[in-house]
C-alpha cells in the first residue's frame, strides 16, 4: 500500500512536516496504561503554564484551519481537542491500548497523530487530498456523511474518505478496535520546528510499539522530494 500527501496539499502547506508508521501484530491485549500516563503527565505539565491555545503546535493548525476556511475555535484539530478535554477533566478516554499510547502521545508533543486500520482501508493508495464531493464518510455514530468539495481528507481507493476536516476527526470505518492487526499511525505539523519534532515522535512510537508489541514496523518521514511512504509489501 502506498500513503502520501496529494502535489496540491504540498504546494499549499510547504511547512507541513509528517512521519508515517505501520505495524503488525497489532491487538488490544497490551497494558500501555503507564507508558500512556507518562506522555499525559507530560503534557499536564505544559498545560499548568499555558493553555493549549497558546502553544504554537496548535496555533499552526489553527493558521491552518483558517486558510482552509475554518473557524478554528469551532473546528479544532485532533491534538488541540485531546488537549482541551486533559485540561478540564485531567484524563483522556480510554479506548484500544494503541490509540490511548497514541492520543497521549498526541498531547505529549501537541501534534496531531491519526491511527488507521490498515484492513479497512482500500488499497493501493490512502492519499491526503482535497474531496471531490463524492465520498463517503463513516462517522462514529454509523451515519454516512460526504466531505465538501474542496475540504482536505484522507482518501482511498475506493473513494472513502478516512477523516473529516483533514486532522479534526477521525472516521468510524478504519478506527482502531478489537479485530485490529495491522495500523498506519500518521503524525502530521504545521509549526516551525516541526520537521525536528515529528520525526523524534516517529521514533517514539516505533520504539513503544516494538516494546509493547513485539510488533514488526516499517516508518518513513515524508518530505516534498520524498511525499511517498510505501508499506506492507
Amino acid at each position: 500500500m502506498r500513503f502520501r500527501h496529494a502535489a496540491s496539499i504540498r504546494s499549499t502547506y510547504p511547512e507541513l512536516a509528517c512521519g508515517a508508521l505501520y505495524a503488525t501484530g497489532v491487538d488490544a491485549r497490551a497494558d500501555t496504561g503507564p507508558r500512556a500516563a507518562e506522555y499525559t503527565a507530560r503534557a499536564l505539565d505544559r498545560l499548568s503554564g499555558a493553555t493549549e491555545g497558546e502553544f504554537p503546535e496548535v496555533l499552526a493548525w489553527r493558521r491552518t484551519f483558517s486558510r482552509m476556511g475554518l473557524k478554528p475555535t469551532q473546528v479544532r484539530c485532533a491534538s488541540e481537542s485531546l488537549l482541551r478535554r486533559l485540561r478540564k477533566e485531567g484524563t483522556l478516554p480510554r479506548i484500544h491500548p494503541l490509540v490511548d499510547l497514541c492520543n497521549a502521545l498526541s498531547v505529549a508533543y501537541a501534534i496531531p497523530v491519526a491511527v488507521l486500520d490498515v484492513d479497512r482501508v482500500a488499497e493501493p493508495l490512502l492519499e491526503v487530498r482535497p474531496a471531490g464531493g463524492e465520498e463517503t464518510y463513516t462517522a462514529f455514530g454509523g451515519g454516512i456523511e460526504h466531505p465538501a468539495p474542496g475540504e482536505v481528507t484522507f482518501v482511498d481507493s475506493a473513494g472513502r474518505a478516512h477523516a473529516r476536516r483533514w486532522t479534526h476527526r477521525q472516521s468510524g470505518h478504519s478506527a482502531v478496535g478489537e479485530h485490529t492487526r495491522r495500523v498506519l499511525v500518521v503524525a502530521e505539523a504545521m509549526h516551525e520546528g516541526g520537521t525536528q519534532i515529528v520525526p523524534e515522535l516517529l521514533k517514539t512510537v516505533e520504539a513503544e510499539v516494538a516494546a509493547l508489541w513485539g510488533a514488526g514496523t516499517e516508518a518513513a518521514v515524508l518530505t516534498a522530494t520524498a511525499p511517498e511512504f510505501v508499506f506492507g509489501e
